[in-house]
This record gives C-alpha cells, structure tokens and sequence, in this order.
C-alpha cells in the first residue's frame, strides 16, 4: 500500500500541509527548486527592465530619459540583480535541485534542511540587494565588480550591497556542499559514475567550483565592507593599500563564477540533443570529463581580466596561455554535440532549438573570448563595447539560452501540462534575432572604441547604439511571447505523460509532476542515460 505521499504530485497540498508555510518551510528538493524558480525568473524581469532603460538611455547622444548619477546606479545593479540572483543560481539552485536527486535515484538531497536555509539565504541577500536602491546614500553607482578605491570611497549604499553579496555567497556554498556530498553519498546502487547524466556531472562539477572559489568572494566584499567603515587601508592606495590586490581577490572567483553559470547549460544540452536526435551521445566520457577540465583550468585563468593593469610580461603570457588552454574542453562539448545530431533522428522541438540557440550563441561568445585572451588584442579593446558583447553572448546567449532550453525540456514534467510549442517556436526567432541585433553592433562599435560604462558617446557611435536599442525591443518581444506560452499551460488540464520527449534518464520514469516522496526504494538502473532502446514518447 502506497503512502499518499507517493501518489499525491509534488505541486499539489501533501494531506495535512497546505497554504504558503508549506512552501517557504518545506524541505522537499522539488519544491525548493521551484521556489528559487520563481524567485530567479523574478530578479530576472527586473534585471530586463533595468537593461531596457539603459537601452533607452543610449539610443541617442546627451540626456535622453535619465541623468549620469540614475544611469550609474542603473547599470550596476543591472549587474548586481543579474550576475548574483539571476545567472550564478539560475540552472544550479532552480533545475539542479529539482532534478539531482531524481537523475541519481536519490529521495532527496543530503541535508535537505540545510536546503531550505540556502534558500532563505539567496531570499535575504535578494531582499538587501534590492532595498539597497532606495535606502542610505542611493543606488550603488560602483559597477558591479565593487572596484576599490572608488567603492570605498562613493557616498552611495555600497555597504549594504557587499552585504548583500557576502550572504548571496553563502547560499551559493551551502548548496554546492549539498550537491557533492548527495552525488557521492545518495546514488542509486546500480548509478555508477559511468552511468550519471551528463546535466549530473556539470553540477558536479559547478559545485567544487561553488564550494571552492565562492569563499573568495565573501571574504573580498566582507574587506571592502570593513575597509568602508573602519578605514584600514588594504585596497585605499591612499593608506598605503594596494587596489591590485582587490582585482585579483574578486577574479580568482568572478572569473570561475563564469564557469558556475555556463557549464550547467552545457548540462542541459547536453541532455536535450541526444534525447531529440534520437541516438547515445557521442563522446560520453569526454563531455564529462571536459566538465571537470573547464571547472579546473577555468580557476587558473583570474588574470586575463588585468592585462592592462601593469603585470610583468610573463605573467601575461602565462595567463594568455592558460586562457586558450581553458577553450579545449568548451571546444570537445561543442564538436561532440554536432556529432551527436549527425546522422541522428532528428525531430525539431522548442527545447532543441533552443540547445541549438545555444551553441551558436556561446560558439560566437567563445570565439570572440579569444581575442580578449590574447594580449596583443585585449590591449585594444579593453573596457570597451567588444567586451560588453563577448560577455553578453557568452552569459546569455549560453545561460540564458540555456535555462530557456531547460524550462521547455522539463516543464512538462515539472507541471504535467504541455506549453503552446507553435508559439514557443515563434518565440526563438524574435529571440535569436533581437539577441544578434542587439549585441552584434557593440563588437563594431567596441572596435572602433566606444568604451564601456559610459553615460554619452560621440555621434559617430549613434547607427550602433540605436540599432541596439532597437534590438532590445525585439528580444523583450521574445521574451514576452515564450513566457506567454509557458503560462498557457497553467491553464489546462495535466494530461502530459510521464516522457513527452521519449527521453531515457531516470526522471523520466516518473509521473509528471513528480509525486512528493520519490524512490523511497533505490531504482534499478539497468543501462545508462541515453540508451533509447525500449524508450518510447509517451505524450
């Protein structure tokens, strides 16, 4: 006989347990990861809606819709709200919690309490975050790298901001702990290393990162916090402190962070490709592998970000070096993608293109990396649009694309109703369209020296800015319209079946949505992830 538990689905009230404080207290991983969903889909609109007012800002030379100050402060918590609440927790905290444990036959997570304080601590530094714009001296104006001196020295609330980042940062290791230790404590008898989802292995290899790096980070912004508020004198070059000394503290984790928020999409991809060509991927040990290579040698590479900051020749070409040898692995998951879709049964569905979105999208962002990685060229483009560009084809065209990809693939199981795909579909072309128009015209403009981070440009840079302001209409179009047939769903009855996509992972084989207990008995894991043989649709 089964407990209701058992049957009664994850997003329904379990008997005896109803009403928000079933939520926002549960220790169940699925419903914590959909919490962080709507949480991170939240910061998300509003990191769209500061981006589109800076859009606005630029679309024309001088003062358009703010001053210098508003601009300032826009474009640092454009950051902030992105980078902290939005990319870094996106596919680990919201897809990785829900499906860890359900890919590796576990019934939850290791500490699942210590879940749900993540949790509340990504929602305090989130509410901090936020409150940080209309409390103390005003909006933080600093960039959001914090850069010293002038973020010790800036009379808006920068303190509160670091703060906030600080308690961020500690989320973010408490679940990199959780996930390690469920991936090598809670595994199915029978899911051996060889047999772990690909989507497995890159939050394995996120959470080293996660758990290593991120202390980093807490510790620089807790300085500069300190050095705020008591004056000690470590970054303030006045004091006899050294500002070098900050950039390397904040990139030995910023640039690894890069990291925690790509490689889960490459996860994601991962898993969409084979399942929609039909065929085992290829190269299945070296995709895995190639996680833990880019987790490793992308912790080696902080220094790029600083050619221009008076290191010694060989240390530029040390970090040079290190900086091509981190493109091998991202360059083995892309070419063993496209050898998976060869000669595979292809059939074209939202969440494929939108995988396909994302290799061309992180193809183009990688590529232009390399003439950041390269001394020679880095020099000339340094702080200017091209960067903007690269990072933005990179972090949104990879994670974003990426996420997309994700909800369209697993939102059926989450929900157990389908999304409206004909519209979806309409959705990639506004997205992938808006996306290049938007950020293609800052490579031209970054090469011809439109520094970042300006309030106004010279008239020569206006085509370039105003196509992208144009651009940016288009993909808010897009995003408008994927949402809308996301939510289309909500309004329909659940008849979606256990494996819409006639994928062959583990979460698979559950009802859709999930029930609230989950292989209370180990599952029997009798082939790996991607053995199609006997796997059927089941819509």
């Amino acid at each position: 006989m089964h407990s209701p538990g058992e049957t009664v689905p994850f997003l329904d009230p379990y008997p005896g347990r109803s009403g928000i404080l079933s939520w926002i207290f549960s220790t169940d991983h699925k419903r914590i990861g959909m919490l962080y969903l709507w949480c991170i889909l939240t910061m998300f609109a509003v990191g769209v809606v500061l981006g589109v007012l800076m859009r606005l800002e630029l679309i024309a030379p001088g003062r358009d819709i703010m001053d210098a100050q508003t601009y300032n402060a826009m474009f640092t918590l454009h950051g902030v709200v992105m980078i902290f609440l939005f990319v870094i927790p996106g596919i680990p905290a919201a897809f990785g919690n829900i499906l860890l444990p359900l890919q590796i036959g576990a019934e939850d997570v290791s500490f699942p309490r210590l879940n749900i304080f993540s949790w509340w601590l990504y929602l305090t530094g989130a509410c901090l975050a936020v409150t940080s714009l209309f409390t103390g001296g005003g909006p933080p104006d600093t960039g959001w790298t914090f850069y010293v001196p002038f973020s010790e020295r800036t009379t808006t609330n920068v303190s509160l901001a670091v703060v906030a980042v600080f308690i961020l940062g500690f989320s973010s290791i408490l679940t990199g702990l959780n996930f390690i230790t469920t991936i090598h404590r809670l595994r199915a008898p029978q899911m051996s290393w060889g047999k772990l989802p690909l989507f497995t292995w890159s939050l394995y290899a996120t959470a080293w990162i996660q758990l290593l790096a991120t202390p980093v980070l807490g510790i620089t912004v807790a300085l500069v916090f300190i050095e705020r508020w008591l004056g000690i004198g470590l970054f303030d070059p006045s004091k006899g402190g050294d500002p070098l000394l900050y950039q390397h503290l904040f990139w030995i984790y910023s640039h690894p962070a890069v990291y925690i928020m790509i490689v889960p999409a490459m996860g994601v991809v991962s898993e969409i490709i084979p399942a929609f060509a039909r065929k085992s991927i290829f190269g299945y040990k070296a995709i895995a592998i190639s996680s833990l290579a880019i987790a490793f040698a992308g912790s080696l590479v902080w220094a790029h970000h600083m050619f221009t900051s008076g290191m010694s020749d060989t240390a530029v070409m040390v970090f040079s070096f290190l900086t091509f040898v981190v493109a091998i692995p991202s360059a083995i998951k892309v070419f063993n993608w496209v050898a998976t879709l060869y000669k595979g049964s292809i059939y074209l569905e939202p969440p494929l293109m939108f995988a396909l979105g994302f290799i061309f999208l992180f193809s183009a962002g990688g590529l232009t990396g390399l003439v950041l990685g390269s001394a020679g060229t880095d020099i000339h483009v340094h702080d200017t649009y091209f960067v903007v560009a690269h990072f933005h084809y990179v972090i949104f065209g990879g994670t974003g694309f990426g996420l997309f990809a994700a909800m369209l693939f697993w939102f059926p199981k989450f929900f157990g109703r389908m999304y409206d795909r004909r519209m979806a579909n309409v959705s990639w072309y506004l997205l992938i369209g808006g996306f290049n128009m938007l950020y293609f015209p800052m490579f031209v403009i970054g090469l011809q020296g439109m520094p970042r981070r300006y309030y106004d440009y010279l008239p020569m840079y206006q085509t370039g800015q105003m196509v992208s302001t144009i651009g940016s209409w288009v993909l808010v179009a897009g995003l408008i319209v994927l949402f809308y047939s996301l939510s289309k769903c909500f309004y329909g009855p659940r008849t979606v079946g256990n494996n819409p996509w006639g994928a062959a992972t583990l979460e698979w084989t559950l009802p859709s949505p999930p029930p609230h207990l989950t292989f209370l008995d180990p599952p029997d894991v009798p082939r790996g992830p991607y053995s199609y043989e006997g796997v059927n649709r089941d819509e």
